[in-house]
């Protein structure tokens, strides 16, 4: 198992555990994923979920790089794996917390996204690579800009590997609503969830989708022109890892 699924007193908890692939995404986790969401639906004993990454060095890093995803030769069709990954995508709408350790980066919003909030731990922070190795930042930006100020979204997805959010930062511009110390994280994440799992689940899950139909209109406006954008955009995969093997370590946090 590449994702760890506890539940407690109608709270569960998601562990992407691939810690020394820092939690990044392959087939098998992508499937995983959307196999618990789509539990979680059916499950009356869990009412909120906390989603967290093993390991202290990374939430999420996206996709995995060495994940074999074949595509059409349509330019009009894009085989994503993450698209099904978030809750959203697989109809739950029971709240689901985001506690975010160490790097957040490109397909890590996908999750991010589509979490009711984020609580961080002090050493995490929040990048998009997309622009650095020759990819476009679609989707990850399109999920970004519902929760991030319009300059932050931007700044952050055009930056690249160049620079990183703080935790601190994350949470001035509302990205993040509460940043803890890292050994109390998911103490911090688990107590929240659990006074929201104590209410009666129709009205959380009705407020839930209350908040999000506010957004969703435009969401989904955007999204619908993100494959476009994409086939339009990315360069040839051989490219993209020339310039993923040619990369630096260099960065500045702000």
């Amino acid at each position: 198992m590449t994702v760890r699924v506890e539940s407690e007193d109608g709270v569960a908890l998601v562990t992407l555990d691939r810690p020394e692939r820092h939690n990044a995404i392959d087939l098998e986790t992508a499937a995983e994923l959307r196999c618990a969401w789509r539990e979680f639906r059916m499950t009356d004993d869990v009412r909120a979920v906390v989603l967290t990454g093993a390991g202290d060095r990374a939430f999420c890093t996206g996709l995995d790089r060495s994940a074999d995803v074949p595509q059409p030769s349509s330019p009009y069709a894009i085989d994503d794996p993450l698209l099904t990954v978030g809750p959203k995508a697989c109809d739950l709408w029971k709240p689901v917390v985001a506690a975010v350790n160490g790097m957040a980066c490109g397909g890590a919003f996908y999750l991010l996204g589509e979490s009711e909030f984020l609580i961080a731990s002090e050493t995490a922070t929040f990048f998009d690579p997309h622009t650095t190795y020759g990819m476009v930042s679609a989707y990850e930006a399109i999920g970004m800009a519902q929760r991030m100020p319009f300059g932050e979204v931007a700044r952050m997805s055009l930056m690249g590997t160049a620079e990183r959010l703080s935790a601190t930062r994350a949470c001035e511009i509302g990205l993040v609503s509460e940043v803890v110390p890292p050994d109390g994280l998911l103490e911090a994440a688990l107590r929240v969830a659990s006074v929201v799992a104590s209410y009666p689940t129709e009205a959380v899950q009705g407020t839930v989708r209350a908040v999000w139909s506010a957004r969703e209109a435009a969401r989904t406006q955007a999204l619908a022109g993100a494959p476009h954008l994409i086939a339009l955009g990315n360069l040839p995969p051989e490219r993209q890892a020339g310039l993923f093997a040619a990369r630096g370590h260099e960065f500045r946090t702000r």
